[in-house]
């Protein structure tokens, strides 16, 4: 890994090979900036493409106050930037002086949305998950319906409520009914996560194309935690037959750190096998796994007083059946168009054992196994108060030194209902 002359500290997400982009607001004032994080540092964009820094052919003002714009200058101008900014960061550099006048420490800024959310599609593309929850679901019918193998399976879900890390997370308010009983309308009691990434749309593509799975690298810009809060009782009441609605819309919230395909490169991997081979369109000849290690931890407001959290789940990315690849041109197959923005979830993420597993559905096995936390108090769905934290970083052993480029943290607290 090359060194820079940036402080970096030891066991960081955001070394030198890392370099992801995000939006930011300076607490001291002024207009949001787009920026690229190495360890604790921000290198304000704006400024460095005004001061002559970047590639010259960059649109004036393409860095001005949101990433979408420099996300919609294609795989070209993404590589060149950051082939500039590894040079310019490099320990050596001849323009250090130049590149430090324009870096902001992470102390001095609040973090954004990291770009603007166009379209939102959650996928369901976990073997292990898949098949966890047809077990709890359908315990005396096979555990995957029959299409599961036959393609990504996925909803639409709404941009306008994807928040970054951070942001606290109302409890949601719907229609629950046990069997038999008439609906009630009440704050949810079976509040869960879903740990995934998700993949972030940089170049749009017409309605009527359809991208294939090796074009995927043209179009995917890179990468961010994704956390899909579900409330599980408004989900099983609602989603027969048309599937998730008011259970999934309330908060989708994502980490404030876009890693790039670029950077996550040497860290593609073969995806699982797949039997039955898929459909034609849903086949490529490269490499479109991830090799991710997440984690899932839990503070309650008790733990949180105390400086203590638990981690409830360490799992691997790079099992997920349906590749991000397959899964965007699964979305594009019927010819849908994409747009600059566009963010779709991988669906949960979820390994072999029980201390894998993405969701507190899954943990808790629907509530049957409670988890103990280190304050004594007990949990089969998230309470009030709760904060949930996803943590991700790619290769190693999921464990020990790191490669430097991870996500950092993408977090969210639970509050009581906004209305009643």
């Amino acid at each position: 890994m090359s060194t820079s002359w940036v402080e970096v500290p030891d066991g960081s997400d955001f070394g030198p090979a890392n370099l992801p982009y995000g939006t930011v607001q300076p607490r001291a004032g002024g207009p949001p900036r787009v920026v690229v994080r190495i360890g604790d540092h921000l290198v304000d964009l704006d400024a460095a493409q005004r001061s002559g820094l970047l590639p010259p052919d960059l649109p004036d003002g393409v860095f001005a106050g949101t990433l979408n714009p420099f996300m919609a200058t294609g795989v070209r101008a993404w590589r060149s930037t950051r082939d500039r900014l590894l040079a310019l960061l490099r320990t050596g550099s001849e323009r250090r002086d130049e590149v430090e006048r324009c870096l902001l420490p992470m102390a001095d800024v609040e973090v954004l949305l990291p770009f603007e959310v166009a379209d939102y599609v959650d996928f369901y593309s976990s073997e292990h998950h898949a098949k966890n929850m047809g077990l709890i679901f359908r315990p005396d019918a096979a555990p995957l319906l029959p299409n599961w193998k036959h393609l990504p399976v996925g909803y639409h879900g709404r941009s306008g409520t994807v928040v970054v890390s951070g942001e606290p997370i109302p409890r949601p308010v719907g229609l629950v009914a046990a069997p038999g009983e008439d609906p009630e309308r009440r704050p949810s009691r079976l509040l869960d996560i879903e740990l995934e990434v998700g993949a972030v749309v940089g170049t749009r593509s017409p309605r009527g194309a359809r991208i294939g799975v090796d074009e995927a690298g043209e179009h995917v810009f890179g990468f961010v935690l994704l956390n899909d809060w579900s409330a599980r009782d408004l989900q099983a009441y609602e989603y027969v037959p048309l599937g998730p609605f008011l259970g999934k819309s309330f908060a989708t919230t994502i980490s404030p750190w876009v890693v790039t395909l670029d950077a996550l490169r040497p860290f593609l991997v073969p995806g699982p096998p797949q039997d039955p081979e898929p459909s034609p369109y849903l086949r490529g000849s490269e490499p479109w796994g991830l090799d991710l290690h997440l984690e899932v931890s839990l503070a309650s407001a008790a733990m949180r007083g105390a400086g203590e959290d638990l981690v409830v789940s360490r799992t691997s990315f790079r099992d997920m059946y349906w590749t991000f690849a397959q899964q965007l041109a699964h979305l594009t197959g019927n010819g849908a168009s994409t747009r600059t923005g566009d963010l779709y979830g991988s669906g949960t993420v979820s390994g072999p054992d029980p201390g894998s597993y993405g969701s507190f559905m899954e943990l808790t096995w629907r509530g049957r196994d409670r988890i103990t936390l280190p304050s004594g108090e007990t949990r089969g769905f998230l309470d009030d108060g709760d904060t949930v934290v996803l943590s991700g970083w790619a290769g190693g052993d999921g464990g020990g030194e790191r490669s430097g480029v991870g996500f950092g943290r993408c977090t969210g607290t639970i509050v009581p209902p906004t209305t009643d």
